[in-house]
C-alpha cells in the first residue's frame, strides 16, 4: 500500500537580531611588534584565508592594528582547544595605555606583557620580528600587504570602528605531531582548531568527510 509523503513542515526560520555575527570561526592570536620592540598579542576571530593571503579584522583602537600597520609584519598563531583558558586570560587585556574609554566601560585593563599574563612562551620568528607563541600548534609568519577601510555606510561616529588588514603568509610552522610524516600536510585527525561561536569557545567534532579537493 502506497504511503503518502508526510506534509512539508512549516518554515522553522524566524527573524532575529543577534548582537554579534560570530557564527563560528577559528581563533587567531595575532602577535605584533610594539614600539619598544616587545611583542603584543591580539586574540581575534575575524580572520579568513584565501590562497597565500589571510585577511584580518582589527578594531581601529587596538594596539595590534597600530603595530601591524606601522611594522607591516605579524605572526598568526592558531591555538588548540585546550588553550582556551590562556586565550580568555588575555581577552580583557589591551596593549594601549591609557585604555580607550569604550574599552574601560566593559572592563578592559592595560597589560604590557600578555605572554606572562596568559602563561604563553615567546618563540623567535625566522622572517618577521614579532615573536611566535610556542604553545600554538600552527603559526603563520606574514607581511601586511594592504590596509582597507570597510565599505558601505559604517557608523564612523562609533568609537569601535575597524580596519581590514590583508596579509601575505611567508612561512608556516606546525608542531611535528600534527604533520603527516614525510609530507607537507597537516594531519586533520590530530589538528583541531579552537573555535569562537557567538562568544563561546568550542573545539571541533569528528571528521565528517573530505572535499574532492583534499590531497590526502
Amino acid at each position: 500500500m502506497h504511503t503518502a509523503n508526510p506534509p512539508t513542515p512549516p518554515d522553522e526560520h524566524i527573524e532575529i537580531k543577534p548582537s554579534v555575527l560570530y557564527f563560528g570561526t577559528p581563533i587567531a592570536l595575532v602577535t605584533t611588534l610594539n614600539p619598544d620592540a616587545t611583542t603584543n598579542i591580539s586574540p581575534m576571530s575575524s580572520a579568513w584565508a584565501l590562497d597565500d593571503r589571510v585577511v584580518l579584522g582589527f578594531s581601529s583602537t587596538s594596539r595590534g592594528r597600530e603595530n601591524a600597520v606601522r611594522e607591516r609584519q605579524v605572526v598568526l598563531n592558531f591555538p588548540s582547544p585546550d588553550l582556551w583558558p590562556k586565550v580568555e586570560a588575555i581577552a580583557r587585556l589591551t596593549g594601549r595605555n591609557p585604555v580607550p574609554p569604550h574599552k574601560q566601560q566593559i572592563g578592559y585593563r592595560f597589560e604590557a606583557d600578555k605572554f606572562d599574563a596568559a602563561g604563553f612562551t615567546p618563540q623567535a620568528a625566522e622572517i618577521v620580528r614579532p615573536a611566535r607563541i610556542a604553545e600554538c600548534p600552527i603559526q603563520f609568519e606574514a607581511e601586511v600587504v594592504a590596509v582597507h577601510e570597510p565599505g558601505g555606510d559604517w557608523p564612523w561616529e562609533q568609537p569601535e570602528s575597524y580596519q581590514i588588514i590583508e596579509t601575505r603568509v611567508l612561512r608556516v610552522h606546525a608542531h611535528r605531531g600534527i604533520v603527516l610524516p614525510g609530507t607537507q600536510h597537516i594531519d586533520t585527525s590530530r589538528w583541531k582548531p579552537l573555535l569562537y561561536v557567538f562568544r563561546h569557545y568550542f573545539g571541533t567534532g569528528a571528521d565528517l568527510g573530505r572535499t574532492f579537493k583534499a590531497e590526502v
